[in-house]
């Protein structure tokens, strides 16, 4: 029974300290975060990762593709400029087959070459950047970050409070916190993060001159392509993003909004 109170004291510390250490709030869902980590400490970080991978990993020379990128990534920067501030956009175009994209805290872009025929065309692509730059207006990176610092230390305390168990039980208790912590808490957050960053992106896309209906479009394509690269087969409650077919439907409810948002001249 004792160990049981620690267990659940260290699961109770391990959010707390995600708490009011550091409260923001999120643009356009106006959601509260917890954010232990500075704008500046972020930007940082982020500028310092950022040029690391240009270092590390190619990038392309397709004159057209960064042409395309440069143009659609500074529309949709022009429209999240209110909601970060020194932001130091830049967009570079990795060369992969991978289908991904995103964008580092301080507004540093990468787009991988393997999502573009997926993006398919101007609308598609302003889709993608305007999601990972509201990953980055809203302080996602940070936020993780934080997450991340709370479920370690929370982790600490559980192998402190086990330290004079039986090896068995200590295996057990950290096994249980580290799947707590996971499924319970950090998974559904990032989740939950995914969802905010389509609802933001698509004011930025709608912001920028897009139709933010084409978000729709880009995202029924992203789903085919997951079909047939097989990864489907992840249960919800595992995956780090919400499900496809449940991110269409909460794009198609917050259209209208991004709609409204959007200054008269670029709707």
């Amino acid at each position: 029974m004792q160990l049981r109170r620690h267990f659940t004291l260290a699961l109770l510390i391990a959010t707390v300290l995600a708490g009011p250490i550091g409260c923001t709030t999120a643009p356009v869902t106006g959601r509260k975060q917890f954010n232990i980590f500075s704008p500046q400490e972020e930007m940082q970080m982020g500028l310092a990762s950022f040029s690391q991978m240009k270092q590390e990993q190619k990038i392309s020379k397709d004159a057209k593709i960064n042409a395309l990128v440069e143009k659609v990534g500074k529309r949709v920067a022009a429209a999240a400029a209110n909601d970060l501030p020194n932001a130091q956009w830049e967009f570079v175009v990795f060369d992969s087959p991978e289908a991904n994209a995103f964008c580092l805290p301080g507004g540093k872009v990468g787009v991988y070459t393997g999502i573009l025929p997926i993006t398919k065309d101007e609308a598609g692509l302003a889709a993608v950047i305007g999601h990972e730059v509201a990953h980055a207006t809203a302080r996602h990176g940070g936020e993780r970050m934080t997450t991340s610092t709370a479920l370690g230390l929370g982790g600490a305390v559980v192998t402190a409070v086990t330290s004079n168990q039986k090896t068995e039980e200590k295996v057990l208790w950290n096994g249980l916190y580290g799947i707590g912590a996971s499924v319970g808490y950090a998974l559904p957050h990032n989740r939950k993060q995914e969802s905010e960053a389509d609802r933001i992106g698509l004011t930025y896309m709608a912001g920028a001159g897009y139709d933010p209906a084409e978000a729709i479009n880009f995202w029924k394509r992203f789903a085919t392509f997951n079909q047939q690269a097989g990864g489907g087969g992840t249960p919800w409650f595992l995956r780090t993003h919400p499900l496809d077919e449940t991110r269409i439907k909460d794009i198609e409810k917050w259209i209208p909004e991004a709609r409204a948002a959007a200054p008269a001249t670029a709707r």
